[in-house]
């Protein structure tokens, strides 16, 4: 250990994060207090890692942030993450910020201060590549002057900004690829709750929790669109044809658009989802490279309507990866087995069931047919705590129907899966 330059302790204590092992481990000796306050890159005060932290008055948590931030010399990771923390002194916080921010590359930014403070203010003009920002408010972005160059990733949770603000923020961004909104409040001048993004570079939005009349995103470059949670009557997507990974995950939305070039989608999930059929098919249609295609729990807002796997087979011959959940009501069965067509290109089966019936093994035997390079298969189910004799004599008669089929696949790797 007495060999080890100081560069490779300081990448040892970095990779420990917290601060309350940092500070521990930096006690060693000299030679590790020195690596430590020379060489430390990446430190982190979360109050969920170290309970203690909640025991100790807010003006001592200040005083042991403060001596731990101002013995390093090049931060470029600092994480604060102070949940159920009393709010902190403006001034002390404006301290650690200032000293920092001229190494920083990643901020993880949740504290509540008296009186607020304007982090873009602080941290605008600098290096940073990175900010999450937790349980804050944004107001008055000037993108002129709280401008970052460098930031390429962005992520808001519980954080309250104006629509005109965020767009701005989004601006002020020039090389941002990443953007995650979670939950934001969305402060509005007028009734109707509209949100329009614009970015030339962006390449992966994340969006969970958000409720707005319409959502407007304009990126060119845009590869990966996920949304989660949201209730939304318009949610469009402009852009040139780069969208690759589609997911949508619980989600209301009246009209849903994502540009008519598909032409390079690779996956698209749609779970907990009411879908109009023939309008999503007609934006998904010619995906020719799809290699990853979920439907699970999907509701058909039409409920005669039938996806077939000569469909799935015809439009999508790239397919690699298939998840279908079971889904039998009234008679019908919403993803058939209707045509020849073969699979011939999946190598990955997920299937599920919600409600098991005597089918289900059937309707499995129909994919396995017609997957012929199939490599593995996995089966998702939902058992119910209270079982009566028939669900129980259902899953038997299921179990049994599997083993006896998998002697015919034996090359093919089974999992089970249940809730």
């Amino acid at each position: 250990m007495d060999n080890l330059p100081l560069e490779v302790i300081g990448n040892i204590l970095s990779r420990l994060g917290g601060a309350r092992d940092v500070i521990i481990a930096s006690a060693t000796c000299r030679k590790w207090r020195e690596a430590c306050r020379r060489h430390l890159q990446t430190l982190s005060f979360n109050s969920n890692d170290w309970p203690t932290y909640r025991d100790l008055t807010t003006s001592g948590l200040e005083i042991l942030i403060t001596k731990t931030i101002f013995q390093t010399t090049d931060l470029q990771g600092l994480s604060i993450m102070m949940d159920d923390v009393d709010e902190f002194s403006a001034s002390t916080v404006i301290a650690w910020l200032m000293y920092t921010r001229e190494t920083l590359r990643r901020l993880f930014y949740n504290v509540r201060t008296a009186p607020h403070i304007n982090i873009l203010d602080i941290c605008g003009r600098q290096k940073l590549e990175m900010l999450v920002l937790a349980h804050n408010s944004i107001t008055g972005v000037e993108p002129n002057f709280q401008r970052f160059p460098c930031l390429k990733s962005l992520s808001l949770s519980y954080v309250s900004i104006s629509a005109l603000d965020l767009n701005l923020l989004l601006s002020a961004c020039p090389k941002i690829e990443i953007l995650e909104l979670i939950n934001p409040e969305i402060a509005m001048s007028d009734a109707q709750v509209t949100v329009e993004l614009c970015s030339l570079t962006l390449k992966t939005i994340y969006v969970e929790a958000i409720s707005l009349d319409k959502f407007i995103l304009e990126a060119d470059s845009i590869e990966s669109l996920h949304l989660k949670d949201c209730a939304l009557e318009l949610f469009e997507l402009i852009g040139k044809g780069t969208l690759k990974h589609f997911k949508i995950d619980d989600v209301s939305v009246i009209h849903l658009d994502i540009g008519e070039t598909v032409d390079n989608l690779e996956t698209v999930d749609v779970s907990n989802f009411t879908i109009v059929w023939p309008k999503f098919y007609q934006m998904i249609s010619r995906s020719s490279k799809l290699k990853k295609l979920r439907f699970w729990d999907v509701v058909f807002e039409d409920e005669d309507e039938i996806l077939d796997l000569e469909t799935i087979a015809l439009c999508f011959p790239q397919l690699s990866h298939l998840s279908l959940s079971y889904d039998f009501k009234d008679g019908v069965l919403h993803y058939g087995l209707h045509g020849n067509s073969h699979l011939e290109n999946v190598i990955v089966l997920e299937l599920g069931w919600t409600v098991i019936n005597e089918l289900f093994a059937d309707w499995v035997e129909g994919f396995l047919i017609r997957c012929a390079n199939l490599k593995k298969l996995v089966i998702y189910g939902v058992v119910s705590d209270a079982k009566s004799h028939e669900e129980c004599q259902m899953l038997a008669n299921f179990t049994s129907s599997i083993v006896q089929l998998m002697r015919t696949y034996m090359h093919v790797e089974v999992q089970f899966e249940y809730e």
